[in-house]
């Protein structure tokens, strides 16, 4: 493989991308969800989880008709191309990047705050900055290297999330889960309805990204290993997200843990004490759900940046290859050299009264949003021009379930318009002026549609 544009290994069996789906999400059960129990309270949060955790279930199962049936690295920008064209395809490709991008430099400095509770005084920015040399190096040895590396510390996340589960059941009570839990009011009201649509976003944290497997799918061995990696993906996160949220909010007061980074920690804390090894194990392995997403996101952009400028969307650098590894090793440091201004940004720059990190967390909620309704709409369209194109895996219920997914992801992404009015601005900004200069110099993109 020459340093040139060209195709990318195939060599993921389904194992890897399994371990890709969970992986990639993993983080979100650790940290960031509970801050929704500030503003919707735990029942509250649990309906909210409800709802989203059913919008996730039904674009999987939708979604995946489309990754192996059109198996390449670009995801919903590839699907948008052939649906729509590529002004749709802009629109999703830019959307999946925005969320991808964005979403790594706050499980950056999630990785160095963690790091800094074990090492005080260790520079949090820093370690940051070293966790993206780390896994940006791995990641441009090679794609069976990366995934069989993001595999084996997904499972230590998996067992460390049920050996909390089963540490803190001796010290579950409903009654403590359930106590003020409607935005801390014993039951619910209309004044409770604006802080259960307000905490959205933390309930999509617990899923966001499970699609970037289709950013792999051109390097699966075969498009039928995807929708069992995609399926085993969703049903491993519904019971891990809802286990999770549910032990630790019953073992205490929930309201303790509604606005720190370290949930789970603090929840067995009160269960087995400060002094306990179990605690120590917790802490310390807590650090494998933070390092298996953030290694897979990275993956993920990568693949993302290097359609883009394969087909022309983007500038043709980013779509070259290892001339040894054959990674896109172009688009992977592209992304690190983003994330790297917005670690340093952090402390300069607040959007909406919010850290740029707390920013760009909600910028990438806005880009995974129009992903998916690009992409639920790009099904319904090739269903209807596209009959004979070879479906290894269809979409169940249709067109029932694609249509649910769409209407709760335009009706998420609505009520997140609402909530962030400034950040949405600047996401929308950020598209608007991409796609102009798309226009303008994106000459390479029409005659690139037929490789879709």
């Amino acid at each position: 493989m020459s340093g040139e544009t060209g195709a990318l290994h195939k060599s993921l069996n389904g194992f890897h991308l399994w371990g890709l789906a969970v992986g990639l999400v993993i983080s979100g059960e650790y940290f960031g969800w509970s801050y929704g129990w500030a503003s919707a309270g735990s029942l509250g949060f649990l309906i909210t989880t409800l709802v989203v955790a059913v919008m996730y279930a039904a674009f999987i199962f939708s979604f995946t008709e489309l990754t192996t049936a059109i198996p390449q690295a670009g995801g919903p920008f590839a699907y948008a191309q052939r649906a729509f064209g590529r002004n749709a395809a802009y629109l999703a490709g830019v959307a999946t990047l925005i969320e991808f991008v964005f979403a790594p430099p706050a499980i950056a400095l999630a990785i160095g705050a963690y790091l800094a509770v074990q090492f005080p005084g260790l520079d949090v920015k820093l370690a940051a900055v070293g966790a993206y040399a780390v896994f940006v190096t791995l990641n441009i040895l090679g794609v069976t290297i990366a995934a069989s590396f993001e595999l084996f510390v997904t499972i230590l996340a998996i067992v460390e999330l049920l050996v909390f589960m089963a540490v803190v059941a001796p010290g579950f009570s409903w009654a403590r889960f359930a106590a003020h839990g409607w935005a801390g009011a014993a039951k619910p009201s209309l004044a409770t309805i604006g802080g259960v649509v307000s905490a959205t976003p933390f309930a999509i944290w617990f899923f966001l990204a499970i699609e970037g497997v289709a950013m792999a799918a051109e390097e699966a061995k075969s498009p039928r290993v995807i929708p069992r990696a995609y399926i085993g993906g969703i049903l491993t996160l519904l019971v891990l997200a809802f286990g999770v949220m549910i032990f630790a909010g019953g073992v205490g007061d929930w309201r303790a843990l509604a606005n720190i980074n370290d949930p789970l920690p603090q929840a067995m804390k009160k269960v087995v004490g400060a002094g306990s090894g179990w605690l120590h194990m917790l802490v310390w392995l807590g650090l494998f759900g933070l390092i298996a997403s953030f290694h897979g996101i990275i993956m993920g952009y990568s693949r993302q940046m290097f359609a883009l400028g394969r087909a022309g969307y983007l500038p043709g650098v980013l779509a070259r290859l290892h001339p040894r590894f054959g990674t896109p090793w172009a688009a992977i440091l592209a992304g690190a050299a983003v994330g790297g201004v917005a670690i340093y940004g952090d402390s300069l720059l607040t959007i909406q009264g919010q850290s740029l990190t707390a920013a760009i967390v909600t910028l990438s909620v806005f880009g995974a949003l129009t992903a998916y309704g690009v992409s639920m709409a790009s099904l319904f369209r090739l269903r209807a021009v596209e009959k004979g194109l070879p479906r290894p895996y269809r979409a169940p219920g249709y067109p029932w379930i694609p249509a649910l997914a769409l209407g709760l992801a335009l009706i998420a992404l609505l009520a997140m318009i609402w909530l962030n009015l400034q950040v949405f601005a600047v996401y929308a900004a950020a598209v608007g002026g991409g796609f102009v200069l798309f226009r303008l110099f994106g000459r390479k993109a029409a005659a690139s549609a037929a490789m879709v």
